[in-house]
């Protein structure tokens, strides 16, 4: 039986005193049947109240999308998500077995969705408060050995694998769309002096593109999930690769990915998620 760990860590940095990114771990282990976990980090835009509001309202709604399947009555039971005016036609969810990867799919889709929602509706109802508020998010949705993982904007989610590291998101910004041209080389998104500019985040436009990815497991592979305040001063992948893999436990990796990026100059806020897959 698949086995998850998890842990999470957030810090605001070295040069801000303000911490606008949200993280979220959470591991459902059912009597019998497949472990479900979610995983999520958002990195809010728009200014200090702005950016926290708008990364913190995605997270809780996110959460409260997926509440069903982490709160079951009856683990034998169907849980079936409520349906509200406008809402998608609800989604059925079965507590120990996730039927398919396009259940997964769909789940990511109408939450992110939702959040999105949530983030825009803040947006337009509070200007005073929110300004241009918005946030990017990678989520993993992980039932036994099998992933559906979400995206919008810059934050990202890695699979480490036999000591080496996979980019599984996109990246919704200008240098990866350069990169992706031919008109700048990977290494030079470092110091490019516009490579926070984002195309894409909750709360821009009434409904959001989401990217999905699909990633089935090995034993002993991990999941990383991170804001551009961890990649953008960890550049070296070994590094990245080695914290994690020579922590003795999710919880140090965290901490130790904080540490150093804030040895590397801690610019901007700093937000992980490791998940351990057994």
């Amino acid at each position: 039986m698949v086995k998850l760990e998890a842990a999470t860590a957030t810090d605001p940095g070295r040069e801000r005193g303000d911490n606008e990114d949200r993280v979220w771990a959470q591991i459902f282990q059912p009597s019998e049947g497949d472990p479900i976990g979610l995983f999520i980090v958002c990195d809010g835009i728009g200014g200090q109240m702005g950016g926290e509001n708008a990364s913190h309202w995605a997270v809780e709604a996110i959460k409260h999308e997926m509440e069903g399947i982490f709160a079951p009555k009856d683990p034998r039971d169907t849980i079936v998500l409520p349906k509200e005016e406008g809402d998608s036609p609800p989604i059925d969810v079965e507590v120990t077995r996730v039927s398919g990867v396009r259940k997964m799919e769909q789940l990511i889709r109408h939450s992110v969705q939702k959040a999105n929602q949530v983030v825009y509706e803040y947006s337009q109802k509070k200007p005073e408060t929110a300004g241009d508020a918005g946030t990017t998010i990678t989520l993993a949705l992980v039932v036994a050995n099998r992933a559906v993982i979400g995206n919008v904007g810059d934050s990202r989610t890695y699979l480490i694998r036999n000591n080496k590291l996979q980019q599984i998101t996109k990246d919704h910004s200008l240098v990866a769309t350069l990169v992706a041209n031919h008109q700048l080389k990977p290494n030079e998104v470092y110091s490019h002096p516009q490579r926070n500019l984002i195309y894409r985040s909750l709360g821009l436009k009434n409904e959001v593109e989401v990217d999905i990815f699909v990633q089935f497991f090995k034993p002993g592979d991990q999941l990383l999930l991170c804001s551009d305040g961890l990649w953008e001063m960890l550049p070296d992948e070994k590094l990245l690769v080695q914290t994690v893999t020579k922590a003795g436990t999710p919880e140090e990796a965290c901490s130790q990915l904080v540490e150093a990026a804030n040895q590397a100059g801690g610019s901007d806020n700093i937000s992980v998620v490791v998940v351990k897959i057994q």
